[in-house]
């Protein structure tokens, strides 16, 4: 899943890191031949790449950053009281991940990433949700669930 560069830091290994869209952080070395990538040694070139866009695998697995903070939740909600834009494709907002609690039953989660990704989400597991991708739920019966929202309010609380 291609997603954008907000930023850069340093590890503690000295090696740069793309601080991206997604909330995740992502490792750009220059180590020819196996990865060309000069233009991070310079701060003018990491300054030029601000907006590339590099592709993101933990987006793809939906795995959660480290780092985030709980701002709400939604719900819970039943099979009846489920909102019908959970059910159709719909977006989580940018620079927000969400993950969605099942708490009785069963729901079927699809999201549109790459490969697509489809999980039976059962009593008392989580799917977290990249921000930006279109997925949707299809309930499959009787059902509680409850969706938290979590976000990271500096570059700080990431690197953390």
């Amino acid at each position: 899943m291609q997603r954008s560069i907000v930023g850069f830091h340093q590890d503690e290994d000295g090696d740069w890191v793309a601080e991206l869209s997604c909330l995740h952080n992502q490792h750009v070395r220059h180590r020819p031949p196996f990865q060309e990538r000069s233009w991070v040694l310079e701060e003018s070139g990491r300054v030029e790449r601000i907006g590339a866009e590099l592709d993101c695998a933990l987006c793809d697995r939906a795995e959660l950053p480290d780092g985030l903070r709980l701002v709400r939740r939604a719900g819970p909600f039943t099979a009846e009281t489920l909102p019908a834009a959970l059910q159709s494709r719909h977006r989580v907002a940018e620079r927000t991940w969400a993950c969605l609690h099942v708490l009785e039953g069963s729901v079927r989660f699809s999201m549109d990433s790459d490969p697509p990704l489809e999980a039976l989400v059962e009593a008392g597991a989580r799917q977290p949700i990249p921000p930006a991708i279109p997925h949707a739920l299809t309930i499959l019966g009787p059902v509680v669930l409850e969706v938290e929202f979590f976000v990271a309010t500096t570059a700080t609380e990431l690197r953390a």
